[in-house]
């Protein structure tokens, strides 16, 4: 294993003489280097558009989002996928995170995990991956064989296949059909690829996970209209959000959702199209869950 030759592994001779700064000091050039990123992941949009596009038809035919990854990329793609649950209402399967070594590994390293192809085709199998599903490998490295092993499977399986790396000609991204790198260079700390790449990773999972959930109407307007009320705080968010959509008044806002069973979206086109529950259901269903189909 050669890791020489990629940036993530390079030293930065920005920060050579990290451990003589003042805290102040450290503060500031790891503040420096982060703002580098951005412009790193905006390089990449085209390619990031074509993996968005590709997550929507497989959710438009009733596929899944599969992130998979080792370590800090592996634990990434799990909070990515998490988060959908709760902010689009979707159920825990339509977005899942594999990491190498099972949910145990997102707070203790399994030890040679990452280096099993083997685990990386059974994660695969165990969740019944179908063609109609698309695998995102994320490696900061772009050399993890479990990753390789479960793009491998992906592909037997007829699965849609995308990555993320943070090095450019990277090893993974033979393995996919959609090959995102974002090569952000040096980290502050030789080698620890949970801040630059990390966090290049995080923006670009947002970007993958926002964009299809707008493509498939779970947003209206930049409104989340299919959160999920699980407590007081997004109950009171939710009533928030009817109103911005419709300009009611909260009293209307919070009848509405009420009567619309705590469903946000419902709720909104109740109002907008002065609708019963029941027909405003209908018009939803025959626009696809899009609001604005409605009105």
């Amino acid at each position: 294993m050669n890791l020489e030759k990629l940036a993530t592994e390079t030293r930065n001779q920005q920060t050579m003489h990290l451990d003589e700064l003042s805290v102040a000091e450290m503060m500031q050039v790891m503040n420096q280097e982060d703002q580098t990123v951005a412009a790193k992941v905006a390089a990449e949009i085209p390619q990031i558009t074509k993996v968005v596009e590709a997550i929507i038809k497989s959710f438009n035919q009733e596929g899944r989002l599969i992130y998979m990854g080792a370590g800090t990329s592996g634990r990434l793609g799990v909070l990515d996928a998490a988060e959908c649950v709760p902010t689009f209402s979707v159920d825990s399967s339509m977005v899942q995170g594999l990491i190498a070594g099972g949910m145990k590994a997102m707070t203790v390293a399994v030890e040679g995990a990452e280096d099993s192809k083997e685990l990386g085709e059974e994660d695969l199998k165990a969740i019944e991956l179908t063609d109609k599903d698309i695998v995102v490998g994320i490696a900061a490295s772009g050399r993890t064989p479990y990753v390789i092993g479960g793009l491998e499977y992906a592909k037997k399986v007829g699965a849609a296949t995308a990555t993320i790396a943070c090095n450019k000609n990277a090893e993974i991204s033979r393995y996919a059909e959609l090959p995102i790198e974002v090569e952000v260079g040096p980290e502050i700390l030789t080698g620890s690829t949970r801040l630059k790449s990390g966090t290049a990773q995080k923006l670009v999972l947002n970007m993958l996970s926002t964009g299809s959930m707008i493509g498939i109407g779970k947003v209206y307007q930049n409104l989340m209209v299919d959160v999920k009320p699980s407590n007081k705080k997004l109950e009171e968010r939710s009533k928030r959000i009817i109103m911005e959509a419709t300009d009611c008044t909260y009293e209307e806002a919070s009848k509405a959702f009420e009567q619309a069973e705590q469903q946000v979206k419902l709720a909104i086109v109740m109002i907008l199209t002065h609708s019963s529950k029941e027909d405003a259901a209908k018009k939803l269903t025959e626009a696809k869950g899009f609001i604005r189909k409605t009105i």
